[in-house]
Order: structure tokens, then C-alpha cells, then sequence
């Protein structure tokens, strides 16, 4: 059987810059609770809206696919497969597309082949790594040799409809706050030696918990909104379904957590303060000591699809992960979404 890498990585950041004590100071009630303690997050970016350069979820999507291609053996041409993973789909400004594809649309402006497969997924914040899974099967199976998994979020119009009309101490829309817009594209080709792959990645959803966490439009006004239950969202159980899946594949395979030799850890970029809840029940769970984890929720938030990928691009740039570093990353996204993906990587760069 064959393998899957990631050969290249790409990423785009708006420049803009808003604060948590920004936002907070622009609502009705202040909060009953300190945010930016407890998230960890104490800025994150915001799209551009000037007509000039309007920055809308393909915007972004197509700047990081750029930069994605800007420093991979590849052109667009030699793409087999492209994946658009984006929860928000605003193209020509504010207008929300479902069809054409977005995958589609990026496939025609970068000039990839005519014949290239092209196709748009959702999986909530779960989404590049459910394109990542995907793309991985189809270079496994030899279907494709190589593909492009990109996702361009400008989620905070939902930030927005928070500022606008949270009037209570406590709101189910105060997760909204926390979250920023990006792109991120990553490459995946076949790997030929382990020290550069995907070892394996899988995903699992627990629909008992997909109430606890909604986008949808807004209840008061024409906005769209976010209604995160965090109370019972970010709780033991929830978290049990990463490390009960994890140990079962790695109880299958007969061998262990300790025996992976993971190096570092990337979680999804929901929260700092849950994060050492979370590593204090695996370690628990797995009988040892959790690896480094990677995080950059303090200066860009919850970049939703992107987060596990914005936090890579943005260590490799830092040339903060050595090379032929394990890494670990889990996703924890509505629906719920839960998983893991090991990876090695040694000739990625930034």
C-alpha cells in the first residue's frame, strides 16, 4: 500500500488586527467572566472589506492555495484532485455560493487541468483534516498522485453578529468572539520514505453532542450567528472521544501511545484554557506524559477549518519544528467531530 505526505503548505493572514478588549468593548453587557483568560485568545485578524481589496472566504482561499504552489515541486497542471474544505463560502463580496463548487472556481483561476477532480466538503471545523483523510485514501489507493486540500474562512461576520447582540453576561454566542479568518492549503503527494508521511489519520463523529454547537442565521437579526453551548461542550466525555478512538486504532495496530513517539501536538484552536484539561485526561487515558503542544490561538483565535494548519505553517516559519519531528494533530470540531492524524515531517518548509 502506498502512502500520502504533506509536500507543501501555504497559509494567508489579513492584515487587520482586533483585540479581545476591542471587541469586548463594544458590547451591551460586559461579560460575567474574563475572555481573553480564559480562551487564551488576545487577538485575532479580520478581513479586509474595502471595495479596493474585499477579502471574502475565496479571496483568502486562492491567496493561500498561491502560496501553497509558491513553494511546491508542483504546478496547478500537475494537480490530480483539489478540495475545497470552507465552512463560509462568500465569493463577489458577501454573496454565500454553494454552486459552482468553490474547488471548482479555484481549479479554473489557478489553471489547473480541465480533467482535474474537483469537489467541496464540510465537516465543520474538522474540515481540511476530512479533505486531508480523504485525499490520503485516494493517493493510497492510487487513485490520484497528488492533490490540493485548501479552506478560506471569513467567519467573522459571526464575531459581528455576536458584538451586535449579546445583551447578557452570558450568551451562547460568546464563542463567536474567539474567532479569526485565514486561508490554508496544504499539498499532499506520495511519500516514499517514512520519514515524511501520514502514518494514518481517521475521524469519527458523535452525533449526540451536534445541538451543542450551531451556525445558523441569526434568531434577531440578519446576521449570521454562532450558539455554542461551551458548558457542555468542552466537558470529559466530549474530550474521552479523541483518546477512546485513538487507543482503539492503536490497540488494533498492538502498540501503544508511549511506543508512537510523538514529538508535538496540535489541537484544534478552540480554547487555551481547555487545552491542558484535554492533555491531562489523555495522559490519564494513555499512561503518559503528553508531547509539547503547538498553539497560536493568542495572536490569530479560532481559524475554524484552518487552525491545525495555521499552526504548522506558522512553526515552520518560525523554524520552531525540527526536521523529521512526529506530530499529532487532533481536531474537535461541531457535529461532533473527533479524530486523530500522525504525521512525520522532514521536507516541509515555510
Amino acid at each position: 500500500m502506498s502512502f500520502s505526505r504533506f509536500e507543501s503548505i501555504g497559509a494567508y493572514l489579513p492584515a487587520k488586527r482586533v483585540t479581545t478588549e476591542e471587541l469586548i468593548a463594544q458590547l451591551q453587557a460586559v461579560p460575567g467572566f474574563d475572555l481573553e483568560k480564559i480562551t487564551g485568545v488576545k487577538e485575532r485578524r479580520f478581513r479586509d472589506t474595502t471595495p479596493a481589496s474585499h477579502e471574502d472566504s475565496f479571496v483568502l482561499a486562492l491567496k493561500a492555495v498561491e502560496d501553497c504552489l509558491s513553494r511546491s515541486q508542483y504546478a496547478a497542471a500537475d494537480l490530480d484532485v483539489i478540495i475545497s474544505t470552507s465552512i463560509t463560502r462568500s465569493k463577489d463580496g458577501t454573496r454565500m455560493y454553494m454552486e459552482p463548487s468553490f474547488a471548482g472556481s479555484i481549479a479554473r483561476a489557478i489553471g489547473a487541468r480541465a480533467d482535474v477532480i474537483h469537489f467541496d466538503l464540510s465537516n465543520a471545523c474538522a474540515g481540511m483534516l476530512t479533505g486531508t483523510y480523504i485525499l490520503d485514501r485516494m493517493i493510497r489507493s492510487g487513485a490520484v498522485r497528488r492533490g490540493l486540500v485548501v479552506s478560506g474562512e471569513a467567519i467573522t461576520p459571526i464575531a459581528e453578529t455576536a458584538v451586535a447582540e449579546i445583551t447578557e453576561k452570558y450568551d451562547l454566542q460568546f464563542a463567536s468572539l474567539t474567532v479569526g479568518d485565514s486561508g490554508a492549503a496544504v499539498v499532499l503527494d506520495e511519500s516514499l520514505d517514512e520519514s515524511d508521511r501520514i502514518h494514518y489519520v481517521d475521524l469519527t463523529t458523535a452525533s449526540e453532542y451536534s445541538h451543542l454547537c450551531l451556525g445558523m442565521p441569526s434568531e434577531k437579526t440578519q446576521g449570521v450567528a454562532l450558539y455554542t453551548d461551551n458548558r457542555k461542550m468542552h466537558n470529559e466525555s466530549r474530550f474521552l472521544l479523541w483518546t477512546d478512538t485513538q487507543g482503539g486504532y492503536l490497540e488494533k495496530q498492538g502498540t501503544t501511545f508511549a511506543d508512537e513517539g510523538f514529538d508535538y501536538l496540535i489541537h484544534h484552536q478552540f480554547g487555551a484554557g481547555a487545552v491542558p484539561f484535554i492533555n491531562a485526561i489523555a495522559a490519564r487515558e494513555f499512561a503518559v506524559p503528553m508531547p509539547p503542544d503547538l498553539n497560536v490561538i493568542e495572536k490569530y483565535g479560532n481559524t475554524s477549518t484552518t487552525s491545525h494548519f495555521i499552526v504548522l505553517h506558522d512553526h515552520l516559519t518560525q523554524q520552531s519544528i525540527p526536521s523529521g519531528s512526529k506530530i499529532l494533530m487532533v481536531p474537535a470540531a461541531s457535529g461532533v467531530v473527533a479524530g486523530f492524524l500522525s504525521t512525520t515531517i522532514s521536507s516541509l518548509k515555510v
